[in-house]
């Protein structure tokens, strides 16, 4: 029988007619995504659906329902969670008040399949399964950190370390703490609301990865990039916990060797597209700000070592073990 999911307050959720895996000779899984389709993370994930649907004919098949417009991204922790909808693309840094122990993607200087390798998707889904009632499968377009962006020139403070004081910056759960570090005025918003943002001057720049921030049209505003980069993007595919278990074994199999493969893909090819987007940025007249030797080391720490920090101040009791795998030193 198909249980029918409805979102309260979300009537395009619920004209979509919202199913979990339909228990039938083929699962249908459907999927929601924390951008929308025509931003780079989105345009990756349909080659993910695209090979569980090449490979899983007969037995199971994505179909991709809709972005942000259907249920808003900072919902989306809370929509999976309650079987919403059965699989998300979606950073773990939008619901670490539901998993705080999502901070660890972030919070690694290790490519995923590293992670992997070590046994951290296993451990990770431990605290993922209790408290989100979601398990991942991926951590996709891995490979790239998030850039502080600005359309004023950056200052520094009496030691020299950056200061982004009177800077006005776009921010998220995920890099709030960093930048109130960095002495910057949060405003908190979802990446949809940025573009008016810049355009009226409400905010003066944001931390975001190189990969969509021309999709987002944001190039048109801003003016310097400040390096390195910190963090590591923490994108997800995931799913609603009792919908994964409600699939076939064969199922199963079919999706997590796709994860598996598109994990590998999906960071090489977001490699590649970061350097093309980079040069294409810094033709277009955004300006490199280059922190070296104890500069650079003094951004970087405070960078990790706040991530690490607020995960241990939320819930310790799994910090040790997570950045013993998921963290390297310098």
């Amino acid at each position: 029988m198909t249980k029918l999911l409805t979102l309260k307050g979300f009537a395009a959720a619920a004209a979509l007619g919202l199913s979990s895996v339909a228990a039938q000779a083929e699962d249908i899984i459907r999927a929601v995504t924390f951008v929308p389709a025509q931003v780079s993370y989105a345009r990756n994930f349909q080659g993910f659906v695209d090979l569980v649907n090449e490979r899983g004919e007969g037995v199971v098949q994505i179909q991709v329902i809709g972005g942000p417009e259907t249920i808003p991204a900072e919902r989306m922790g809370e929509a999976q969670k309650n079987g919403i909808a059965d699989m998300f693309l979606l950073p773990a840094g939008l619901y670490l008040n539901l998993v705080p122990e999502g901070e660890a993607f972030a919070g690694s200087n290790l490519d995923p399949m590293a992670l992997r390798a070590a046994g951290g998707m296993e451990l990770v889904n431990k605290p993922f399964h209790e408290k989100a009632n979601a398990h991942v499968l991926a951590h996709v377009d891995g490979g790239a950190n998030f850039f502080l962006w600005t359309t004023e020139k950056p200052g520094a403070d009496e030691n020299g370390q950056l200061n982004l004081e009177g800077l006005r910056m776009r921010s998220s759960p995920l890099f709030r703490s960093f930048l109130e570090e960095l002495g910057a005025t949060n405003v908190v918003q979802s990446a949809s609301e940025v573009y008016t943002s810049l355009e009226r001057g409400v905010v003066d720049g944001t931390a975001f990865p190189v990969t969509g921030l021309r999709d987002f049209g944001w190039d048109k505003f801003l003016k310097y990039r400040v390096n390195p980069g910190f963090f590591q993007t923490d994108v997800l595919v995931s799913m609603n916990l009792d919908s994964w278990e409600g699939l076939s074994d064969e199922a199963k199999e079919i999706l997590n060797q796709a994860a598996i493969d598109h994990e590998i893909s999906s960071y090489e090819a977001n490699i590649a597209l970061n350097e093309a987007e980079s040069q294409i940025l810094l033709d277009g007249g955004i300006e490199n700000i280059e922190l070296t030797g104890e500069q650079r080391q003094i951004f970087l720490e405070k960078a990790y070592d706040i991530s690490w920090q607020r995960l241990k101040d939320r819930d310790p009791t799994m910090h040790d073990e997570l950045k013993a795998v998921f963290f390297t030193d310098f």
